[in-house]
């Protein structure tokens, strides 16, 4: 198992640069850029390929409804020549929140759109003739009234004829799919303790999975929070959790809630949610159960957070990607892992 490390969102990137630095100099394996409604995680990957030479690149996650499929497959061969061909293309659908609520599209059968978009971005990545696409969500070229528009081919030669694709998905039909076509997964929450709930998810799309794709790579966050503490780190963390189960989303669309829900926290999601919703925020926070931190992320001094890394390697993780500014933290779980 290896160590990633979260840049997460909207923040001064040209501040960790220093951190960034060092991470590749101890050997992270990987270093993910996120995106909601805030900073862009292109720009930022751009800016780091040019101060970086051997690290993995990662986005956690490109939304899909931010950019049209040939838009995100022009975006990772001109980013996978910028890094030397160091790009992890992590694709999500986000929520309903962000896509109606900022992009302002529809949200719509995201298992469907999902394969579709990754068919389009591999066909364009890959090169092999002009861009030809009949998918029941996405149509290239777009079919017209008029006179037919022929399709095109990318000026571009791609640095590797096939980008690595990382998935984000929660839900059972979405993590299949993911078996199925990707190269890594993404989980939103990952628990130890649970591992046969994973595999069960992924069982069904692993007995599908193409003999041309390498073993499925697990990258899993696990938000952290030290210090010797362990009361306070939970609380560090309990308006995270509490963002995650009960603002993602309306209630009955909150994919985060309904995974935690399968974990065996589905009496404690209600309530979060009830008290999100209606702008009680630190209630919604108080309300997150100290067991699913315990569960979920990494707390309290350094050495218990390595100890508890070997939980995670031996759960089926292939990347446990944490975000800290903490150098010395840093060194100890690349030493652990």
């Amino acid at each position: 198992m290896k160590i990633g490390l979260s840049l997460g969102h909207s923040r001064p990137f040209h501040d960790l640069l220093d951190l960034v630095r060092h991470a590749e100099e101890i050997g992270v394996d990987s270093i993910w850029v996120s995106e909601a409604y805030g900073t862009d995680a292109v720009s930022v990957l751009g800016y780091l390929a040019a101060h970086t030479s051997r690290v993995g690149l990662g986005s956690a996650v490109l939304q899909l409804a931010a950019r049209s499929p040939a838009a995100t497959a022009m975006t990772a061969m001109t980013l996978d020549h910028l890094s030397a061909g160091r790009l992890l293309l992590g694709l999500g659908t986000s929520g309903p929140q962000v896509v109606r609520g900022w992009h302002g599209t529809r949200f719509d059968a995201p298992v469907a759109r999902t394969g579709e978009y990754v068919d389009i971005v591999r066909s364009v990545v890959a090169r092999e003739g002009p861009l030809r696409y009949a998918g029941k969500h996405y149509q290239v070229p777009y079919p017209a009234d008029s006179d037919d528009v022929p399709p095109m081919r990318s000026s571009l030669h791609p640095r590797r004829p096939r980008v690595p694709i990382y998935l984000a998905s929660n839900g059972p039909r979405n993590v299949a799919l993911t078996a199925r076509v990707a190269e890594g997964w993404l989980p939103a929450f990952w628990s130890p303790e649970q591992p046969d709930l994973y595999r069960d998810l992924l069982a069904p799309g692993l007995a599908d999975r193409s003999p041309e794709l390498p073993p499925l790579r697990i990258v899993a966050t696990a938000h952290l929070a030290a210090g010797a503490d362990l009361a306070r780190c939970r609380d560090r963390l309990r308006p995270v959790f509490a963002l995650y189960l009960g603002g993602m989303g309306p209630r009955d669309q909150n994919f985060y809630a309904r995974l935690v829900s399968r974990l065996g926290y589905a009496d404690a999601v209600p309530t979060i949610q009830d008290h999100y919703l209606a702008g009680r925020r630190q209630a919604a926070a108080a309300a997150v159960p100290d067991r699913l931190i315990d569960e979920l992320a990494l707390i309290g001094p350094a050495d218990r957070i390595a100890d508890r890394l070997g939980a995670w390697r031996a759960s089926g993780v292939d990347v446990v990607t944490v975000k800290t500014d903490d150098r010395a933290l840093l060194d100890r779980l690349v030493r652990a892992d």
